[in-house]
């Protein structure tokens, strides 16, 4: 059985990177001019060591100033050359970075929007996005170059045995010693890398969750006590990118002094050499700056050591992610729905979390009708409304209109059929036209009018500063919270969806709301709509005719709404009734379709 699940969680993990891969696979011509512009540049490489070879060898005995100044035209124009195809390589790789995040950006926002339903959110939930960042500007930066140039190390080589074999090894100890120096680099970065992420998500969380609750921390007397806290992530993170800007840095630098001091000793050797008559004068000079270029690459890719640990591991948590929440498939389109919303069996779990809170609840409800789900805190009631939405997947059971399940379904198709009006009610930064209309850009004016007017909200909007075209920051910064509430509701309705929950839609409501309220869920129900409403206030239910009651996640009671409520208070003693007595005047429905009502 857990071999079976490593299978399945390897298979997983493996479509995730193969994401990855084909995003790159578009980037592969891109990969390709850039290798060959890299081998034409390390050949360019070349040019100062033959220069001076040529300079020691043939100018200086012969004393011939012209060869010098054709030598020099003829170096100065390589330099150019290679100055050119260095800019271009540049030009490519930095471009390829874009097309990369081109082609995942879409889908690692889809990511990060769809994680908190699925249990999966990482750290403040933008980890994804500054993973892409990381792999672009990883991309984009000068360690692909040296990671192109490194094949390119035994061809200097081998040119160092071509000018003296004791050179050549002096270069291969050298490249030995390099090659092990970037071994241990990698050892030493890599946990102190991944502990500086895991507090850099922490420090980001806390940071996120005290922007969003800055009112609470204010008023309560906490943002000092918080502070704190922010304070000890933040310095657990900064000793973490210490700890591993100390390791790359010592690395790098332990390196560029080998190197440098390596170049001092090949000069050494060379000068030993022609003192014995082994090697011309130019050797000196040329077998210096052949060896340290040679060991060129290796320097730079230590010394970009870090990067690529963190573009490692960045692919890594990406191809994690997009593998647990696997791209939507294309979905047969289905019609619209306008007859029924059954539930069958259906039991509900939270994202990531096993504990079940909606056990096998089964209701079935037609066009036209309306129904209220009371019950205590924590009995399911929110719950049961996100799997109605299908934000949450049941479990066990199936959500159906029109007998098509849900999953049958994408977010896009299902969306225009469905108006939601959670309890905490988040409007975006932009118009409040823009919010009702669900930033629709082809929303008609009529249409954003229709909707706020079926909300009650139409006249209040019209007396904000510059009515529908007032921008509100965001989370509805610049609205109180019924205002927020109502404008919701007005999003809700946009579009006249067939099925339209709401989750306390009155918490924040006035008497003037709460009758605007009534009316809406009227004006679904008389469209033929269905029109389902969580409450704790019997004002909420005035205009439904059927009512949900539950407790610890099961329905207790379903029915008329006075059959249930006559049931329910007589059972349940005044203190702790879901819904208390109150006098209520008469609401008249009109009929709907044949037997809808």
């Amino acid at each position: 059985m857990l071999s079976a699940a490593g299978k399945a969680m390897g298979r997983q993990v493996g479509a995730g990177a193969s994401e990855l891969r084909a995003a790159l696979d578009q980037c592969r011509t891109a990969f390709i001019g850039a290798a060959a512009m890299s081998g034409l540049i390390n050949v360019l490489y070349l040019t100062g060591s033959f220069f001076m070879l040529e300079v020691y060898d043939r100018v200086i005995p012969s004393r011939s100033v012209p060869t010098l100044i054709g030598l020099m035209v003829l170096a100065l124009a390589l330099y150019a050359f290679q100055g050119g195809l260095e800019m271009l390589r540049a030009r490519i790789l930095a471009r390829t970075g874009a097309s990369l995040d081109e082609a995942l950006s879409d889908r690692v926002f889809d990511v990060v929007v769809q994680a908190p339903l699925k249990g999966a959110m990482p750290g403040d939930g933008l980890l994804p996005l500054r993973d892409l960042d990381g792999l672009r500007g990883f991309m984009s930066g000068s360690a692909p170059g040296a990671f192109f140039d490194l094949p390119w190390m035994p061809i200097y080589l081998f040119i160092c045995f071509l000018f003296h074999p004791l050179i050549g090894v002096a270069a291969l100890v050298g490249a030995m010693v390099l090659a092990g120096m970037t071994l241990l680099t990698d050892r030493a970065t890599r946990q102190p890398s991944q502990t500086s992420t895991s507090h850099g998500m922490r420090r980001n969380g806390l940071a996120e969750a005290g922007r969003r609750n800055a009112e609470v921390l204010a008023a309560m007397g906490m943002q000092g006590r918080f502070a704190t806290r922010w304070a000890e992530a933040n310095r657990d993170y900064l000793r973490a990118q210490q700890s591993v800007s100390d390791v790359a840095g010592g690395y790098g630098t332990g390196s560029k002094i080998f190197r440098m001091a390596l170049q001092s000793g090949v000069l050494a050797l060379g000068a030993w050499l022609v003192i014995n008559n082994m090697a011309t004068g130019g050797i000196i000079i040329a077998s210096s700056i052949l060896v340290s270029r040679a060991l060129a690459p290796a320097e730079l890719a230590i010394a970009n050591w870090k990067g690529f640990v963190q573009a490692r591991q960045s692919w890594a948590r990406l191809s994690d992610l997009l593998a647990r929440i696997p791209a939507t498939p294309a979905l047969h389109t289905l019609p619209a729905p306008q007859a029924s919303l059954t539930v069958e069996s259906v039991s509900v779990a939270p994202p990531g979390v096993s504990r079940v809170v909606v056990q096998d609840l089964s209701l079935s409800l037609r066009a036209g009708q309306g129904l209220g789900i009371i019950g205590p805190s924590a009995s399911g009631k929110s719950s049961l409304v996100r799997a109605l939405v299908g934000v949450w997947p049941a479990i066990r059971g199936k959500v159906r209109l029109d007998g098509a399940a849900l999953d049958q379904w994408s977010s896009a198709a299902l969306g225009p059929h469905l108006g939601f009006l959670p309890q905490e009610v988040e409007l975006f930064a932009g118009t409040v036209a823009e919010n009702i209309a669900r930033f629709d850009p082809a929303a008609a004016s009529s249409a954003v009018i229709a909707a706020a007017q079926a909300a009650g909200v139409h006249e209040l909007v019209l007396r904000l500063p510059e009515g529908y075209d007032t921008r509100i920051g965001e989370g509805g910064a610049g609205l109180s919270a019924g205002q927020r509430q109502r404008i919701g509701l007005a999003r809700a309705l946009y579009g006249d969806p067939f099925l339209v929950l709401l989750d306390e839609p009155n918490a924040n409501l006035d008497t003037e709301g709460e009758n605007a309220l009534t009316q809406a869920i009227l004006g679904v129900r008389r469209r033929g709509g269905i029109c389902i409403v969580v409450a704790h206030r019997p004002s909420a239910l005035a205009a439904v005719d059927l009512i949900l009651m539950m407790a610890d996640g099961r329905a207790q009671a379903f029915g008329p709404k006075d059959e249930v409520l006559k049931r329910v208070l007589q059972t349940v003693p005044a203190q702790t009734a879901p819904i208390a007595p109150q006098p209520a005047q008469a609401v008249m429905v009109p009929r709907a379709a044949p037997g809808a009502l």
